[in-house]
């Protein structure tokens, strides 16, 4: 349950089409850091199951989010060097809409 939580922060439902113009190295780079966040989570929860000091339990939270951030920077990063570009390039000004709309609702969703 811990790790669908992480994979659907990273991955919304819905939005997008069903094409993914991520690059070898950023979705490998990614997929990488995702293993590294997944030992890490099994270790927060092994630190609750032993009773923890509560600080430290948030500290390693604090430490996963900001994993997290990063391996969103990074997808962020290809999708506006792959994705974005391309509706600005070559789609219509209905995909460009579109592809703009996701990305300030990500912006929005950031924020909280």
């Amino acid at each position: 349950m811990l790790y669908l939580c992480v994979i659907l922060s990273l991955y919304p439902l819905g939005g997008g089409s069903n094409k993914n113009n991520m690059d070898n190295t950023t979705k490998k780079e990614s997929l990488k850091r995702l293993n590294y966040l997944i030992g890490h989570l099994q270790g927060v929860k092994k630190m609750l199951e032993k009773d923890r000091y509560c600080i430290d339990i948030i500290q390693q939270n604090l430490g996963v989010i900001s994993a997290l951030r990063k391996v969103n920077e990074q997808i962020l990063k290809n999708h506006f060097e792959t994705c974005v570009s391309q509706a600005i390039k070559f789609g219509s000004r209905k995909e460009r809409e579109r592809i703009l709309k996701e990305i300030m609702d990500i912006f929005k969703r950031s924020e909280g």
